[in-house]
């Protein structure tokens, strides 16, 4: 699903960071977006402003990670809360099954879960410890009828 925009927010005050400079890397990433921009509870937010470190089982080796969003939202009770978000397909969030793939599909998919696997236990950990909430969102969480 490779596609890429800019999105231009109509709210500039709830946007931490530069609002010329969000890119969506996706339709859905788009459609957060403005989901964030135009819902009144949402406080602030942020589009790929986190960097945490984690380890790669894959190479061995520490990568730099970047969710998707930071995002501070008012709840029932108008407190604010904090999460960070990751926006995938369903597919990625799922152990790879290798059916009638072809090897190389089914390796390619396998290291795809492995390496989310392995970013989201960081992201985790790193929120955590600080109080916030990491959400991982599908096209099913987005398109809910």
């Amino acid at each position: 699903m490779p596609y890429k925009t800019k999105f231009f927010p109509k709210n500039l005050s709830k946007y931490i960071g530069d609002p010329n400079k969000i890119i969506c890397r996706s339709l859905w990433e788009r459609r957060f977006c403005k989901y964030l921009d135009e819902n009144k509870n949402v406080v602030r937010w942020g589009s790929e402003p986190l960097i945490i470190p984690y380890y790669s089982p894959i190479d061995k080796k520490t990568h730099r990670y970047y969710p998707d969003f930071y995002v501070e939202k008012k709840n029932s009770s108008k407190n604010i809360q904090t999460a960070v978000i990751e926006i995938k397909p369903e597919k990625q969030t799922k152990i790879p099954t290798k059916g009638r793939k072809k090897k190389n599909t089914y390796l390619k998919e396998c290291i795809i879960y492995e390496t989310n696997v392995a970013k989201w236990k960081y992201a985790k950990e790193y929120c955590t410890k600080r109080g916030w909430e990491f959400k991982i969102i599908t096209e099913k969480d987005l398109y809910v009828t």
